[in-house]
């Protein structure tokens, strides 16, 4: 599923995000029966299907003896993350430490980023638009720069 636009929400007291009907009509069966949340770095909550996180997760999986970068990796990204059911009302409850880790409040913009979600503050959301638009083609610019690197080989 390709995840686009942004939809402001609250966060009520018992911890619930209500996932946009939008979104949910096009759910599908294949796309799992849960999201799985996990904090991310800048303050926010990536959401990704069940079925697309199994699938990058498999692209992570290692052997019995993985080097320490990865143990740590593995253990910071797995041992974060959760699996949220959506109730009937279609809404998902996120636990209180992952509102804590990341510092959002209740007033949260919910952003498409593609194959994912992310929960983020709204004032800040709002206050960047600006900013990340005019960042755009210095962005764009310097991810084609990485993607022809590595089809050389330079990467």
């Amino acid at each position: 599923m390709l995840f686009t636009g942004h939809y402001e929400h609250a966060i009520d007291a018992k911890h619930r995000l209500a996932i946009p009907a939008e979104i949910r009509a096009r759910w599908r069966p294949e796309d799992g029966s849960a999201w799985q949340a996990l904090p991310w770095v800048d303050g926010a909550i990536r959401l990704y299907t069940e079925s697309d996180f199994h699938a990058r997760a498999a692209e992570y999986r290692t052997g019995l003896t993985p080097d320490q970068d990865e143990a740590t990796l593995r253990l910071t990204l797995f041992g974060m993350s959760r699996r949220l059911e959506m109730d009937s009302a279609g809404r998902i409850r996120i636990p209180e430490e992952m509102l804590e880790l990341t510092g959002l409040g209740t007033e949260v913009a919910l952003v498409g980023a593609g194959e994912w979600l992310e929960i983020k503050d709204r004032a800040g959301w709002r206050a960047g638009m600006q900013d990340r638009l005019a960042q755009l083609p210095e962005l764009m610019a310097r991810i084609e720069a990485k993607r022809r690197a590595k089809a050389n080989g330079e990467a």
